[in-house]
This record gives C-alpha cells, sequence and structure tokens, in this order.
C-alpha cells in the first residue's frame, strides 16, 4: 500500500490528511471510481481481514518528500529532479514520523491489521532519493545509504511505540546491479548500511521485473540481493519479498507492444521468473506491480481502459488457485 507523501502534507503546520480524496483515475483516465484516499483503503482492508477474503498481510511503502521537508539540491542530479526525492531535512523526519503514527493509528481505528512497513521506495532510484552520489560518476560513493539508513532509524522508533506487531522489511530497492552515474546498485547499498539498520530485519524486499529478452549482461537482482546478504553476518540468509514484478518490453517501463504474440511471450517470461522464485526457498512471496496498465510503466494485467486482461492475468490466476505448497501450475492455454 504506498503512502506518497507529499500529496497528503503540503501544509507543515497541519497533520497529514489521510482522507485526502483520490478520483480513482488513471493519469487522469477514465474509468474512474473516487475514494477518500488512505482511509478508504484502509477501511477496505479492514472488511477484507473480517470476512477472510484476502489480504492478510499488508505492507506500508512511504514516498516522495513535501517541498518543506526537503533539504536544497546538491550532488549530482537529473535535470528534472524536484523536492520529493531529496533527502529530509531535520523538521521534515519528525513529521515523517508523525506521518507513521497517525497512520498506524487509523488502520486501528478502522481494525486493519497493518504489519509491514517499508521505511521508503526504491533508495537506490534517483526519482525516490537523489541525488545518488556526489559528483556525476559511477565510482563516486553512493549516498543513498545514508539517506536510508536515516529514514529506517526514524521509522523503526517511530514503530517501536505503535501498539502491536510492527515489522520493517528493509530494501524496497529498484533492480539496478551495475553501477552508473545517478543509479546505486543493490550491492552498494546493503554493504554500505550500519548495522542498526541491515541488522533490523530478516525480511527484505526486492524489485524485478522479468523480460522477454534478459540482458545477460546485467546480474540478477534477487541472485545479487542474496550475495549481498549473505557477506554480512547479521543478514546471511535473510529472506525476500519480491514487492514489484510484471512484464512489459524488454526495457521494464518502456514502450510495451501488445500484439498477440509479444503477449504470449511476456506471460512466458514471467512464468519463468515466477517459477525460479518458488524454487528459492528464500523468496517468500512475489505481488505484480499493477493490475490496470500504468501508461507510465506498462506492465499490467489488464489495459488502462478495463477493456480486456492480457495473458499474464491467466497465468497469476493460475498461481493464485494453487495451494501455497502445491507445485507450479500449468502454463495458462492463452500464455502458450
Amino acid at each position: 500500500m504506498p503512502i506518497y507523501w507529499n500529496q497528503l502534507q503540503p501544509d507543515p503546520a497541519q497533520p497529514a490528511d489521510l482522507h485526502h480524496p483520490a478520483d480513482g483515475c488513471l493519469r487522469g483516465r477514465p474509468p474512474c471510481g473516487a475514494f477518500s484516499g488512505i482511509a478508504d483503503e484502509l477501511a477496505a482492508i479492514a472488511a477484507l481481514q473480517r470476512a477472510g477474503l484476502g489480504v492478510p498481510q499488508v505492507e506500508i511503502v512511504i514516498a516522495n518528500v513535501p517541498d518543506w521537508a526537503a533539504n536544497p539540491a546538491s550532488g549530482c542530479e537529473r535535470k528534472d529532479a524536484t523536492p520529493t526525492s531529496r533527502p529530509i531535512n531535520a523538521a521534515g523526519l519528525e513529521a515523517y514520523q508523525a506521518l507513521i503514527t497517525q497512520v498506524a493509528a487509523l488502520a486501528a481505528q478502522q481494525g486493519a491489521t497493518v504489519r509491514w512497513w517499508s521505511p521508503w521506495n526504491e533508495p537506490n532510484h534517483p526519482a525516490f532519493v537523489s541525488p545518488q552520489r556526489a559528483a556525476c560518476s559511477s565510482t563516486s560513493p553512493s549516498l543513498a545509504p545514508a539517506v536510508y539508513a536515516q529514514l529506517v532509524l526514524a521509522a523503526k522508533a517511530a514503530l517501536d511505540a505503535v501498539p502491536g506487531d510492527q515489522q520493517l522489511i528493509l530494501g524496497e530497492m529498484a533492480g539496478t546491479t551495475v553501477a552508473s552515474a545517478r543509479r546505486s546498485t543493490i550491492q552498494e547499498m546493503v554493504a554500505a548500511l550500519p548495522d542498526a539498520v541491515a541488522c533490523a530485519s530478516r525480511t527484505w524486499s526486492q524489485h524485478d521485473y522479468a523480460q522477454v529478452t534478459p540482458d545477460t549482461g546485467k546480474p540478477d537482482p534477487i541472485t545479487t540481493l542474496e550475495q549481498a546478504l549473505d557477506a554480512r553476518p547479521c543478514t546471511k540468509g535473510a529472506h525476500i519479498w519480491v514487492t514489484e514484478t510484471g512484464v512489459g518490453g524488454d526495457n521494464p517501463g518502456a514502450q510495451r507492444p501488445i500484439d498477440d504474440a509479444s503477449l504470449r511471450a511476456q506471460c512466458r517470461a514471467q512464468a519463468g521468473a515466477l517459477r525460479r522464485w518458488a524454487d528459492d526457498p528464500r523468496v517468500d512471496a512475489a505481488f505484480q506491480y499493477t493490475f490496470r496498465e500504468d501508461t507510465a510503466y506498462p506492465v499490467g494485467l489488464a489495459d488502462a481502459g478495463l477493456t480486456r486482461v492480457y495473458p499474464t492475468y491467466d497465468l497469476w490466476a493460475a498461481w493464485g488457485d494453487r495451494a501455497p505448497s502445491a507445485p507450479a501450475p500449468a502454463l495458462p492455454q492463452s500464455c502458450a
């Protein structure tokens, strides 16, 4: 469950508006169904949990710094960088903790069990933490681990004061395994985090998108994360959630071909990824990124207008119908 902080608290003098309305449109595109944002989402989660109809576990993921909570521009930034991705200032860090407390209190009020908390989305990506490096060179040390560490420790302190079993899930990283001037690698992030952060949870999350034609020059994100975790004593053997996956074009997030042959190939690529993770005893769960196609990151299971579903929908339905310990399902006919 994503929480876009900048949309909820534009004014530091006011608490975050957890009833901030959402129009239900896709970047302005219909069909639309308006709802009262975080409050309605938590109410829906509570209803499902009471009915035993799924959503047994919920993960909160926070992103986007309000303008007033962001430090000034610095280092190697993209031309389109905004305050939403910049490190949080001292006043913002206090408000960040207050946001966590506020969301936890509303969840309890609504009757929703919210156990898992990810302090920040994709801390190794410049869209969420910027700058990643002081100088525009892949050899410049990453600044992201220190920024992320501050957020993790702040989140942990806030959650320690919340009643119930609150758990951190660490990482939530973009699948970068080759360093660049504006992105940090999974390896850099894990290696540079202080023990107080890296040892704060035995569960890590990783984003990994399937590709019809994999780039053999780039190491696999899940394997890379496992190797990085195993290089540290307190993270050795830690378990992983693939909290974002999906399939589209060969370059995830780029234009997606939707002719029948391409859609079938995409489905087979996703099936291969799901089988690999199911065979890995350290991967506990995998989550499709979006159901409805996001036109800015097209890896969905249905088109943006909700007029058709893609073969990958049948694939996920087949996996969802099996018992957790059952073998991988047969490939749906629509994917063949």
